[in-house]
């Protein structure tokens, strides 16, 4: 017997061509629903295969001391259940990558998990990730994480306490490394690393904030319906209730339901039929994201209450409103490293609003971030969802990796807003040596008009948000006093694990269990499907009626979600905006700062003024490097940009100074240079030649690095060019009177070896 003889399906084509065309026009339609109810009868138990494979990774995950997804080795450094003030968060160190060397004068990089539900590890969820590209970079890499179960009696404080011991350890493993570790905040473990690096922003380095929502009122009307969430409901009182139903756990699994309803044709359709119409092939990938889509994790109820009340409805860490309970109060303009901030607007989860917003809260100029000292960057991405920000390979191999690469480029920014834009690395551009990765970094400087483009509150709508939450603190001493003592009396441990299985995102990982009796009917039938799979061709018509059938139950989802959200919305506004209610609320009057910006600290600008005295008393000092780095800030000032070409040429000035300076001591040598140029331009500049006469052997060799400098990288605009014939000037009236050679000028050609280039012949720039 022939091949084609014991399968009939196999032999349909050949059945069909050995018989005229009259009667194959008759017969094949009835074979192409033969071959599609066959197919669709095999993906069928092929679906429910996979759905028992997710239920046996679901259990055997959960059975885990420490529930992970991370794909990288590792080691535990410090076990947060052993501290003082003891929490469920452990730090570790990531394995190096299979021949990648790890360089200890590298700064470490920090990776923080968000725990808003799941549990923890995406952050390395793929080998092209936030931890990968830092470990191509060649930096030591760590990662904190949690376990599913909250110690009894953790706060939010306590956790905050024990991320600041953890960096204190990465630091003392790390004595060599030129700078303090780069932090990684990922979602809502974005707003725990800001509270830590304000509390000690001595421990902190650049700190990189990925989707990462710290304005949590912020957005744009019809775009951002989770916003509403808290007021819809009435405030934090359901959460407390959900708390206290839980005996003293808030189930994470509410959390992730809350992400699931924003997008009903995602969670109830798309995602299982993308499986269905794959089922061959997406299974793998399927499987990996649902062990930490299902990786609930708990709570404590305090812990929860205080995220909700403090951070989400009340908003009060982008504000400086937020105090812990030993008074502290958190001001994020005490952060004195750089913060990086990474969103997109395809994000309806954290938009750019609610991740930028806190700028606009804290400050009301540029002028003003830099007098406290700060650099904000920012990046912008066109697309890509709120997971892809920390998921997505495309992202780790494009945005993290070239932050990852030029984090001491970052580090070393004068103070002031900047927006990270990334071009594509030209090959035939002759300064392309320059470019560590596969993009051009370039940052640029921006306004605070360029974060209110992205979107924002009015007062009025601001005078709302301030409403649901006055009525969240009413309607939450309510329940405290009224309902809290008999949910409590009645609450307890069996009955919050039972609510716990029952729930709808559990569910459907239970249902599917090996243990279930319908696998004893359904095995033979899957290994059946499996030996005699017959996919049907995509050009079959009912399999694209099927396909129509699908696009049509997601357009209705997704209009069942417009129309949901925008009822929401009008609902909001429309309660929240009554005048007599906000009359009720000490609310009333267009007048009234419902939610005041944080004043200047008088202490604060003592210590500002007394730092600009010291800095004009010192303008004079300094030598030939000093005097170097105050020309080139001074020249491309009017570029309103600096790329990491320009950084890696400072980096040899630096080196081939002789001094090789940290760091640390070459951004406060930066940073000063900026300062004196910002308090008193004119007297900075005029001092420049005293400056270089203290170190005329230096001048001669800064001077020839400058040039060359200017000469590779280019000037964009008159004004720069203008100042470059200015310091140009003044270097070649200091080398005339020492006898040294003049300056290469940056309008004609010369012939030279750019510096560092050893074994390059001499090389001709126009």
């Amino acid at each position: 017997m022939k091949p084609t003889d014991r399968n009939p399906l196999a032999s349909t084509g050949a059945m069909l061509e050995t018989v005229p065309e009259a009667i194959t026009a008759a017969v094949t339609p009835a074979f192409d629903a033969w071959n599609y109810w066959v197919d669709a009868w095999q993906r069928g138990l092929l679906f429910l295969d996979v759905m028992r494979q997710r239920s046996e990774r679901y259990e055997e995950h959960a059975a885990k001391q420490a529930p992970h997804v991370l794909k990288f080795g590792c080691d535990l450094v410090v076990d947060g259940r052993r501290l003082q003030r003891p929490v469920n968060y452990a730090l570790v160190r990531i394995h190096a990558l299979e021949g990648v060397k790890i360089d200890p004068k590298k700064r470490p990089f920090v990776v923080v998990d968000p725990r808003a539900g799941h549990g923890p590890g995406i952050g390395g969820f793929k080998a092209d990730s936030e931890i990968g590209v830092a470990l191509k970079a060649g930096h030591p890499c760590y990662f904190i994480g949690f376990l599913p179960d909250p110690v009894p009696g953790q706060t939010i404080e306590d956790v905050a306490h024990a991320e600041v011991q953890f960096l204190e350890r990465v630091i003392a493993l790390h004595p060599e490394a030129d700078g303090r570790p780069a932090v990684i905040g990922n979602c809502q473990a974005g707003w725990a690393v800001m509270i830590v690096a304000a509390m000690r922003p001595d421990l902190v380095g650049p700190v990189i904030l990925a989707g990462a929502p710290l304005s949590y009122w912020n957005g744009v009307r019809g775009e951002n319906p989770m916003r509403y969430t808290g007021g819809l409901v009435g405030g934090t009182w359901i959460t407390a209730l959900t708390g206290d139903i839980g005996a003293g756990k808030f189930d994470g699994a509410w959390l992730v339901t809350n992400f699931e309803n924003l997008n009903p044709a995602n969670t109830y359709w798309t995602k299982s039929y993308n499986l269905y119409s794959k089922v061959d092939t997406e299974a793998p990938r399927y499987l990996e994201f649902e062990q930490w889509w299902g990786g609930h994790v708990l709570l404590n109820a305090e812990e929860m209450q205080f995220i909700a009340d403090k951070l989400f409805v009340g908003n009060k860490l982008a504000t400086g409103d937020l105090s812990l309970q030993d008074g502290t109060r958190i001001d994020l303009r005490n952060i004195r490293t750089p913060i990086l901030v990474f969103c997109s607007k395809g994000d309806n989860i954290t938009p750019p609003a609610q991740a930028l917003g806190w700028i606009l809260d804290l400050y009301g100029s540029v002028d003003d971030i830099r007098a406290h000292g700060q650099t904000i960057v920012y990046s912008v991405h066109e697309n890509i969802g709120h997971l892809g920000i920390f998921v997505s390979g495309s992202v780790a191999k494009k945005e993290h990796d070239e932050f990852a690469s030029n984090i001491d480029l970052i580090d070393v920014l004068p103070p002031g807003l900047y927006e990270a834009v990334l071009t594509p690395r030209d090959a035939s551009d002759p300064t392309a040596e320059y470019v560590e990765g596969g993009y051009l970094v370039r940052f640029e400087n921006r306004t605070l008009d360029d974060i209110r483009a992205y979107g924002g509150n009015t007062q009025e709508d601001e005078r709302k948000f301030a409403a649901a939450a006055r009525v969240s603190e009413i309607n939450l001493g309510l329940y405290k006093t009224l309902w809290q003592p008999w949910v409590r009396m009645f609450a307890n441990a069996g009955s919050a694990d039972m609510m716990q299985r029952l729930h709808q995102a559990r569910l459907p990982y239970e249902m599917f269990k090996a243990d279930n009796p319908i696998w004893r009917t359904l095995d033979p039938l899957i290994e059946s499907a499996k030996s005699a799979r017959q996919p049907v061709p995509a050009n079959n018509p009912f399999w694209q009626a099927q396909q129509a059938y699908s696009d049509f139950v997601i357009a209705t989802l997704d209009g069942y979600r417009d129309v949901r959200d925008k009822m929401q919305e009008e609902w909001f506004h429309a309660f929240y905006g009554s005048p007599v209610l906000q009359a009720m609320l000490g609310l009333s009057g267009s007048d009234t700062d419902v939610r005041p910006k944080p004043g200047t600290d008088i202490t604060y600008q003592m210590i500002v003024n007394r730092r600009i005295e010291e800095l004009k008393a010192n303008i004079h000092s300094g030598g030939a490097l000093e005097a170097a780095v105050r020309a080139l800030l001074y020249i491309r000032m009017p570029e309103g940009a600096v790329d990491e070409r320009s950084f890696a040429l400072i980096r040899r000035m630096r080196q081939e100074a002789g001094k090789d300076l940290p760091i640390r001591a070459f951004k406060k040598l930066l940073r000063e240079q900026f300062f004196m140029l910002v308090i008193d331009q004119r007297g900075a500049i005029d001092a420049i030649p005293e400056m270089l006469a203290h170190d005329p052997a230096g001048a001669a060799d800064m001077q020839h690095k400058l040039g060359r400098m200017i000469e590779v990288l280019g000037l964009k605009t008159s004004d720069a060019q203008q100042r470059y014939k200015k310091m140009r000037s003044m270097f070649e009236h200091v080398q005339s009177m020492h006898g040294h050679a003049e300056m290469p000028t940056a309008d004609t050609p010369t012939v030279h070896a750019l510096p560092g280039r050893k074994g390059h012949g001499p090389r001709r720039h126009n």
